[in-house]
C-alpha cells in the first residue's frame, strides 16, 4: 500500500484511488457475502426511506435537518435518518418476520478515524427471537468478514483480536467493577431511577473527574469512555451486555433484573461494532423514554426532535422481536486493515469546517 492515502490529496485523484482500491474491493466482497448470509437464513432485504419525520429520539444523536415543500408551498420539517430502525420496526408491525437492511445513515457532529457524517448501517431484525440470537449472528458475521479477507486477526492501532473466537460476554455492571472498581447497580433503583450523588462519590473514589453539573448519565458515559471501552475486544471480541435501563431507550427491561435492559454492544480492538436490543414494544413506555431523552437533549444541546407518532402506533401491533445495528464500514476497516473509516468508502464526504 502506497503512502498517498496519508496525504491531503482528494480521494478521486488516481494515485490515492489506487491505494484505496484494495479496501474498496474488500468492502464489496464482504457486503456480497453478508447478503448471502442473510438470504440463506430466510431474511428479506428491505430498503427504507432516508427522509423521515423524526430522525430518532436519543439525546446524544444529532441529525441533519431539511425542509420539505408541498405542492402548495407549505414547508414541513424533515430529517435524514440516523438509523433505519423506525421504518424497519414498522415493517415488523406490518407482518415481516426476518428483515435486513444496508442503509446509508447520517449523523451530525461526527467525524474522525471511526466516525463519518454519512455511513452504512447494517440492521437486521428477528420477530419472535431473543437478542442472544443476535449475539451469535454478529459473531458469525465478524468471522465471515475475516474469512472473506483471508485474515486470522483484526488489528487496530497496534492491538489485535481473533475474529474466530467466541466473544466474551460481560455485563456493564461487571465491567464497571472490573475496570473502575465501581458498584454500578448500587446507584440504580428497581424502577430504573438513578442516584446521581451516589455515582459521583464512586467516581471520585476511583479517581475519575466529576463536574458539578454532571448528570448520572454524564458520569456513566465518562466511565464507559475512559475506563471500559479501552479494555474491550482484545484477544477475543467482547459483548458488553445488560445496559442500565436509562441507557437503553429502545430496549425492553431484563426479566432477570429490572434495573437493566436487554441491550448489548459488540467490541473488537476497542472499537464498537454493533448495538443490539431485545426490542421494547410497549408504546406508552417508549413514549415516556423518548420524552425523557428529549428533555436531556434540550438540557445539553438546546434542541429537540419530534416524535414519530406512526412509529409509536406501530409498536402497539409489533410482535416481540430482537434487532441490531452494525457499523458496516467499521467492520470492513478491521477486516481489510484500513486505518481510517473514509478509506473503505467509495466516495467519502468532503471535509467541511474545522
Amino acid at each position: 500500500m502506497g503512502s498517498s492515502i496519508d496525504t491531503m490529496s482528494a480521494w478521486w485523484t488516481p494515485d490515492v484511488h489506487l491505494d484505496r482500491r484494495p479496501f474498496l474491493l474488500g468492502r464489496n466482497a464482504i457486503q456480497s457475502a453478508m447478503r448471502g448470509f442473510f438470504a440463506a437464513r430466510g431474511f428479506l432485504e428491505v430498503d427504507t426511506a432516508t427522509l423521515q419525520i423524526s430522525p430518532g429520539n436519543e439525546a446524544h444523536l444529532h441529525a441533519f435537518a431539511t425542509t420539505g415543500i408541498t405542492t402548495s408551498g407549505h414547508p414541513t420539517p424533515l430529517y435524514l435518518h440516523t438509523s433505519p430502525e423506525f421504518a424497519c420496526k414498522k415493517l415488523l408491525a406490518a407482518g415481516e418476520k426476518r428483515i435486513s437492511c444496508f442503509a446509508h445513515v447520517y449523523r451530525n457532529r461526527e467525524r474522525g478515524p471511526l466516525h463519518h457524517p454519512e455511513f452504512t448501517m447494517l440492521e437486521w431484525y428477528r420477530a419472535g427471537e431473543t437478542y442472544e440470537t443476535l449475539m451469535r449472528d454478529s459473531a458469525e458475521l465478524m468471522a465471515l468478514a475475516a474469512d472473506i479477507m483471508k485474515t486470522k486477526t483484526f488489528t487496530y492501532r497496534g492491538r489485535g483480536v481473533d475474529p474466530f473466537l467466541e466473544p466474551e460476554r460481560l455485563s456493564v455492571a461487571e465491567a464497571f467493577q472490573r475496570y473502575a472498581n465501581i458498584d454500578l447497580l448500587a446507584t440504580i433503583d428497581s424502577d430504573g431511577g438513578t442516584d446521581r450523588d451516589h455515582l459521583a462519590t464512586k467516581l471520585k473514589d476511583a479517581g475519575i473527574r466529576v463536574a458539578e453539573d454532571d448528570s448520572w448519565a454524564d458520569m456513566f458515559s465518562r466511565v464507559i469512555v475512559e475506563r471500559v471501552e479501552p479494555e474491550l475486544g482484545f484477544g477475543r471480541a467482547t459483548i458488553l451486555d445488560e445496559y442500565p435501563t436509562s441507557e437503553a431507550a429502545l430496549a425492553r427491561r431484563s426479566p432477570k433484573d429490572s434495573r437493566v435492559a436487554e441491550r448489548f454492544e459488540l467490541y473488537a480492538c476497542g472499537v464498537e461494532l454493533a448495538n443490539g436490543f431485545g426490542e421494547l414494544t410497549d408504546a406508552a413506555e417508549q413514549r415516556r423514554r423518548f420524552e425523557a431523552e428529549m428533555l436531556e437533549k434540550q438540557r445539553v444541546y438546546g434542541e429537540t426532535y419530534p416524535l414519530d407518532e406512526d412509529f409509536l402506533a406501530a409498536l402497539t401491533i409489533m410482535p416481540p422481536a430482537s434487532g441490531i445495528a452494525l457499523g458496516f464500514d467499521r467492520l470492513v476497516m478491521l477486516a481489510t486493515g484500513a486505518p481510517r473509516i473514509d478509506l473503505v468508502m467509495w466516495a467519502p464526504v468532503a471535509v467541511y469546517g474545522s
